[in-house]
């Protein structure tokens, strides 16, 4: 679910950091975003649920703002002039309580900017995983660990909540598959989430499985192509 450096640059272009400004990056997870920030002359300040991101990220930045909190009950007395998030508002399926504190985190007229996977993103995937576990006996009801609304979804909910939303962008962005392992190489990377209690007999041919029936959506010449889907959203704050 990684993005790449181009996408990183345009979300970052979108939110357009400026001197001075107070900017909370939710789910900041190494910092590397956050240092961009702060090279633009803003204040940023990061949360992140893993406390080993945390770790990671003040080591890297230690002149840096980082704390591990949870972002659905994230409070503060600082109000910012701008909240920003990439490739992790799809990992919190409580978006009314996290959309809640992010409006409570910014001053009026301040500003939401993000990016996470949006409504059918791996869908191919997931749907294959979903025939495939449920034709050797396992349930599928669970195992599906992503938030991924439609545009629609996810503008009402920024509007119920007292944003106005200035930008909503919903776009495929086929990635693709780095290295020989390919397809399976991510089967296990999500292993924990979609194949915790498959017994490691069935784990190969279920793999196996998956894979012949997604190879002619996603395979190209020799390349995996993972059917990836983003939101780009900008909402701002209502003035009262």
């Amino acid at each position: 679910m990684k993005m790449d450096a181009k996408q990183e640059i345009e979300v970052l272009s979108l939110l357009q950091p400026r001197p001075g400004e107070r900017i909370l990056d939710v789910g900041c997870g190494t910092g590397d975003l956050m240092a961009q920030i702060a090279a633009a002359g803003a204040f940023p300040t990061g949360i992140d649920l893993s406390e080993e991101m945390v770790r990671q990220a003040r080591e890297k930045y230690p002149e840096l703002s980082i704390q591990a909190e949870n972002a659905c009950h994230y409070r503060t007395d600082v109000r910012f002039d701008a909240v920003f998030s990439h490739a992790a508002l799809h990992w919190i399926k409580d978006a009314p309580a996290v959309a809640r504190s992010i409006w409570l985190a910014l001053r009026e007229g301040g500003r939401l900017v993000a990016e996470f996977a949006g409504s059918g993103n791996v869908g191919t995937l997931t749907t294959a995983m979903e025939q495939v576990l449920e034709a050797h006996g396992y349930a599928w009801a669970g195992r599906n660990p992503w938030y991924l609304p439609t545009i629609g979804e996810y503008a009402s909910l920024l509007e119920q909540t007292g944003f106005r939303v200035a930008f909503a962008q919903h776009f495929d962005k086929p990635t693709p598959l780095k290295g020989d392992a390919g397809l399976r190489k991510w089967l296990d990377s999500f292993a924990n989430y979609f194949f915790p209690d498959v017994a490691a007999a069935d784990k190969a041919s279920i793999y196996r499985a998956i894979e012949e029936k997604v190879k002619p959506q996603l395979e190209q010449g020799g390349q995996w192509m993972i059917d990836t889907s983003r939101l780009r959203i900008v909402a701002i704050k209502k003035l009262k």
